[in-house]
This record gives C-alpha cells, sequence and structure tokens, in this order.
C-alpha cells in the first residue's frame, strides 16, 4: 500500500499533461488582487496584454519547495523578458497577504504574483485534482491579440521558464 502512494505522489510530481488551454484558444481575460514587492495592486490581463505578450504561469502553493524554485528561475529571468516586453506573472489560489510576502522574498521584488480565484482556475481548467482549491502548474504565454501561443504543463519547475521565454523570443521573431 505504501508504494503504491508513494509511486502515485512521484507519478504527481514529476509527470507532466497536456496544458489545459491549447496553442490558438482564447485567454479568458480576468481581474484580481496580486502584488508586486510586496505592495498590492489589481491585475487586469486585457490591461497587461496592451504592453506586449504576457507570460502567465500557475503554481500550486507559495514557499513549497518547487514553487520557490520556479520564482527564483522566473526571477532571475524576468531582466531578459522585459527586453522581450513581455509581462511575467504568477498565479496561485494564496491568499494575498502571503502573496505579498512571496513577491519579496521569493520572487525578489522582479515579478508580480497574484490571487487565482476559482473562476480563473476553472477558466484556466488549472486546479490541482489531488489538492481541491489549488492550482497545478501551468504556464501559458499569451500574445496581446488574446490568444494563447504556448502552452505547458508539468509539476516540475523544470522547463517552465525556458519554454516560455522561448515562446516569447519565437513570437517576437514572427511579429518582425
Amino acid at each position: 500500500m505504501f508504494r503504491s502512494i508513494l509511486g502515485l505522489s512521484l507519478l504527481l510530481v514529476t509527470s507532466s499533461a497536456p496544458a489545459a488551454l491549447a496553442p490558438g484558444a482564447p485567454a479568458p481575460d480576468f481581474t484580481t488582487q496580486g502584488a508586486l514587492a510586496g505592495k498590492p495592486f489589481f491585475f487586469t490581463l486585457k490591461q497587461a496584454l496592451k504592453k506586449g505578450p504576457v507570460v502567465l504561469y500557475f503554481f500550486p502553493a507559495a514557499f513549497t519547495p518547487g514553487c520557490t524554485v520556479e520564482a527564483h528561475d522566473f526571477a532571475e529571468a524576468t531582466p531578459e523578458f522585459n527586453k522581450l516586453g513581455a509581462t511575467v506573472i504568477g498565479m496561485s489560489a494564496d491568499t494575498l497577504d502571503k502573496l505579498q510576502r512571496f513577491s519579496v522574498e521569493e520572487c525578489r521584488n522582479k515579478f508580480a504574483v497574484a490571487t487565482a480565484t476559482p473562476a480563473v482556475i476553472k477558466g484556466y481548467d488549472v486546479a490541482l485534482p489531488v489538492r481541491p482549491g489549488m492550482t497545478n502548474r501551468t504556464s501559458y504565454v499569451i500574445a496581446p491579440n488574446g490568444k494563447i501561443v504556448f502552452a505547458y504543463s508539468a509539476m516540475s519547475p523544470q522547463g517552465h521558464v525556458s519554454g516560455t521565454l522561448d515562446a516569447v523570443k519565437k513570437w517576437r521573431i514572427a511579429r518582425k
């Protein structure tokens, strides 16, 4: 019994699955509360897309090992995303208070994190099946026209930053 539970746990942590919304699909618009460098603000996808592509990544919970690694990786890559005109925003079902601390401590004041409401979780179909109310780990690149150009789901944090960065670069090249 223990081995089967351990095996299932490892499968959930290491497996990848198709992202909920496929490239070409419209990204659901939303407004939610977020934090950047510990300061709260309202984030609206439609407004962010006016500035350029948006890297929207969902993560299960702030201050957990995988989510901390992923936040550090996105923080290191944020200057490159910014050079390409992309906005990075992380999303989880955590409270705003927790995300304010996470934005400072783990996101290193480099990019915003925001609360994934039940409506956002449903709209992006990113519910974590084994933990109701939490999101899985899915990353999207959304073009300014509101269409998804890249989607990647895997519970491991590896591959999310490189995949989204490559997708933003390819999108930029296609636009020239």
